[in-house]
C-alpha cells in the first residue's frame, strides 16, 4: 500500500518528503553523537551570532520531534499531490518555497517587535546593549499552512476527517480554525509555548496573496 503511494506521488512532493525525511534522520544521527543539526540548520534571528544566511532555507527541512515531522508530512502529502497536480511542479515548488520563506519573515518581524519592546533596540546583541540567548525555529509548518489556505481557497467546501477528533469539517473552516488558534496563540504567548505562532500565520498570508495574484488571470480558476 505505501509503495503504491508513494510510487503515485508527484516529483516535488516526493522530494520534498525524501528530503525533510534525510534530514531527521541525519539529525537524529548526529544527536546520538552528541550534536544538534538544529544549532546548525534552525534558523535563527539576524541579531544573533549563530545566525547564517542559509538557514533560512535549511530550517524548513528541519523537525523537532516525530509527532512534529509526521504531521507535517502527512499534510504534505495529502495536500500537496493534489496542488502539485493542479498547478505542475514549477508553480508548486514556487508555492510552497514563497509560504516558507514568509512564515520565516512574520516570524522575524514579531519576534524584532518583540525584542525592540523589551531592549529599545532590534539589534540589542550587535548594538551591545544586551547578551541574548536566541533559539531557533525550524520545521515545515510555515508552507503546510500555505497549502492549507491554498487547498480552503481553491476547494473550500470539500471535507476532511479529523485525526483528532475524528470528524469531517470542509477546507474553509479548517483553515479559518487553524488561523484564529495561530493568532490567539501568538498573542497569548503562553510561557513554555515554542511554536512559533506567527510563522503559522505567515505561511497562511503569503499563500493567501499568492492565490490571489494568480487568481487575476482569468483563465486559470487558481
Amino acid at each position: 500500500m505505501f509503495g503504491a503511494m508513494f510510487s503515485n506521488m508527484p516529483n516535488v512532493v516526493k522530494n520534498l518528503l525524501i528530503i525533510n525525511l534525510l534530514f531527521f534522520l541525519a539529525t537524529f544521527v548526529m544527536e546520538r553523537q552528541g550534536t544538534d543539526l538544529k544549532d546548525e540548520l534552525g534558523l535563527f534571528y539576524p541579531d544573533s551570532d549563530n545566525f547564517k544566511p542559509y538557514q533560512l532555507v535549511t530550517h524548513f527541512f528541519m523537525h523537532d520531534g516525530i509527532m512534529h515531522i509526521f504531521f507535517n508530512m502527512f499534510a504534505l502529502v495529502m495536500l500537496g499531490s493534489h496542488l502539485e497536480r493542479i498547478w505542475g511542479p514549477k508553480r508548486f515548488l514556487l508555492f510552497y518555497f514563497i509560504t516558507a520563506l514568509g512564515a520565516a519573515l512574520l516570524h522575524w518581524v514579531v519576534l524584532g517587535f518583540e525584542i525592540n519592546s523589551i531592549f529599545g533596540s532590534f539589534f540589542p546583541v550587535h548594538d551591545g546593549i544586551a547578551n541574548i540567548n536566541y533559539g531557533w525555529s525550524v520545521g515545515a509548518s510555515g508552507a503546510i499552512y500555505g497549502l492549507i489556505m491554498a487547498f480552503a481557497l481553491l476547494f473550500p467546501n470539500t471535507e476532511f476527517m479529523l485525526l483528532f477528533p475524528p470528524i469531517p469539517i470542509k477546507a474553509k473552516w479548517l483553515a479559518l480554525l487553524l488561523g484564529l488558534y495561530a493568532l490567539y496563540s501568538g498573542y497569548q504567548n503562553a510561557e513554555g509555548d515554542s511554536v512559533a505562532h506567527f510563522a503559522h500565520l505567515g505561511g497562511m498570508l503569503f499563500g493567501f496573496i499568492l492565490i490571489k495574484i494568480w487568481q487575476r488571470d482569468k483563465a486559470n480558476f487558481y
